[in-house]
C-alpha cells in the first residue's frame, strides 16, 4: 500500500472519529438561552412602596436617648421638690444643706435682734443729747455713763481746783473717748457672724455642688448610661447646695452692711453727747474760776 493511501486512510479515521463529538457539541451550544429583556424602569409608586415597607429609624442628632433600664428608672427620684431632693442627696450634700440653713437662720436672728438694739439705742442716745444741750450744767445733765464718767472725774480732781483747769478737761475727754471706742463696739457685737456667713456661705454651697456632681459622674457610670433622666436629679440635688449656699451669703453681706451704717450713725450721736458733756464741764470749769 502507497504512503498517499495510508494517509487519506488515517484522515478518514480522524473525522469518523471526531463527527460524534461535534455531534453533541452542536446541540449543546443550542441550549443557552437568551439574554434577558432589561427591567423596565422604576416609578414613584414603587419608590414609595418601598419607603413604607422600611422600618422608622429616629434620624441621629435629634436627641434619641436610649431606653432607661428598669432598675434605673426604680431608682430614680420621683419628688423633685426641694424637700424631696434634699432627702435623696447624699449624706454630705444633706449636711451642707442643714449647716446651710442654720447659717440663713442665725443671719435673720442676728438682723432682728440687732436691728431691735440699735433702734432702742439710737432713740435713747437722741434723748440724751436733746437732754444734754437743754442742761445748763454738769449736775443738771441727765444720768448716764457719759455724764457719769463726767462727774466723777470732776469730783477726783476737785473741780480742777489749784488751776489744773486744762489737765481736768484733758482727763473727762479721755474717759469720754473710752467710752465710745466701748458703745461702739458694744454694737458691733454679732456682726463678725454675719461678715462670716456672707464670706463663707458660698463656698461651703459650692464644695456641696461639687460632692453632688461626683457623685452623679458615680451614679451614670455605675448605670452606663447618659439619659438624662438619670443625670438630671443628680444634678439638681447638687445645685440646690449652690442655691442654699447664695440664699445664706447674699442677705448676711446685705444685712452686715446695712448694720455697719447704722453703728456709724450710733458712734456719731455718741460722739455729740461726748462733746456736749465736754461743754458743760468747760462751763463748770469757767465758773469756778
Amino acid at each position: 500500500m502507497s504512503v498517499p493511501r495510508v494517509a487519506a486512510i488515517r484522515r478518514l479515521a480522524a473525522v469518523l472519529v471526531l463527527l460524534p463529538a461535534l455531534a453533541v457539541a452542536q446541540p449543546a451550544a443550542q441550549d443557552f438561552p437568551p439574554p434577558p429583556a432589561p427591567p423596565p424602569p422604576l416609578t414613584a409608586a414603587d419608590f414609595a412602596a418601598f419607603a413604607s415597607a422600611q422600618p422608622a429609624v429616629p434620624p441621629p442628632g435629634n436627641g434619641a436617648a436610649a431606653p432607661v433600664p428598669e432598675a434605673v428608672q426604680a431608682a430614680l427620684p420621683k419628688d423633685l421638690s426641694v424637700w424631696g431632693m434634699f432627702l435623696a442627696a447624699d449624706v454630705v450634700v444633706q449636711a451642707v444643706m442643714v449647716g446651710l440653713a442654720f447659717a440663713s437662720v442665725l443671719t435673720w436672728t442676728v438682723f432682728v435682734a440687732k436691728l431691735i438694739e440699735l433702734t432702742v439705742a439710737n432713740g435713747r442716745q437722741r434723748r440724751l443729747l436733746a437732754a444734754v444741750d437743754r442742761a445748763g450744767s454738769l449736775a443738771d445733765a441727765p444720768a448716764d455713763p457719759l455724764v457719769g464718767a463726767a462727774r466723777e472725774e470732776w469730783k477726783m480732781s476737785d473741780g480742777g481746783a489749784g488751776g489744773d483747769r486744762d489737765g481736768l478737761k484733758e482727763r473727762v475727754a479721755s474717759r469720754l473717748e473710752r467710752l465710745e471706742a466701748a458703745a461702739g463696739r458694744r454694737m458691733l457685737k454679732g456682726t463678725g457672724l454675719l461678715a462670716t456667713i456672707g464670706a463663707t456661705a458660698p463656698f461651703v454651697g459650692l464644695f456641696g455642688t461639687v460632692w453632688g456632681i461626683m457623685n452623679s459622674f458615680i451614679g451614670i457610670s455605675r448605670s452606663q448610661t447618659t439619659n438624662l433622666a438619670v443625670v438630671a436629679p443628680g444634678i439638681a440635688e447638687a445645685l440646690l447646695a449652690t442655691a442654699l449656699g447664695l440664699a445664706a451669703a447674699i442677705p448676711a453681706v446685705v444685712i452686715y452692711n446695712h448694720f455697719a451704717r447704722r453703728v456709724s450713725a450710733y458712734r456719731a450721736l455718741v460722739g455729740d453727747t461726748s462733746a456736749a458733756v465736754l461743754r458743760l464741764v468747760s462751763r463748770d470749769v469757767g465758773r469756778c474760776r
